[in-house]
């Protein structure tokens, strides 16, 4: 079952600029709120890439599903740092604009692929 492109290199750039994003955190030891973002961040991809090889359109939904759900946590996490986190306003503003785009694309997906289970 093949997956949406736009959304696969969304992710990816997402999670690079999260992993980059994480290291500055790093650099001002905020090492548990880094840990938890960079977590969450990262996985929406990784999730959406494991779907690739779903065994059925359920499995690929569960997998979008899953993703949806960090794209979630990731977003909870860059709105905390935004506000509690010193200097990072910028920075959480884009990436927390990025997620809300792959979360609108997943929900999309997700809902186009149940309706097509219902067929």
């Amino acid at each position: 079952m093949a997956g949406n492109p736009i959304l696969r290199q969304k992710a990816f750039t997402f999670a690079l600029s999260t992993v980059t994003f994480c290291k500055k955190l790093n650099e001002n030891r905020e090492y548990v709120l880094s840990n938890q973002l960079l977590k969450s961040g990262t996985s929406i991809g990784a999730n959406i890439e494991e779907a690739q090889q779903a065994e059925s359109r359920k499995d690929f939904i569960s997998k979008y599903s899953i993703s949806l759900k960090e794209a979630y946590e990731t977003r909870y996490w860059l709105r905390l740092i935004g506000k509690g986190v010193e200097g990072t306003e910028e920075v959480t503003a884009k990436l927390l604009s990025d997620v809300d785009e792959i979360i609108r694309i997943l929900v999309v997906s997700i809902k186009s692929l149940k309706a097509g289970l219902k067929k």
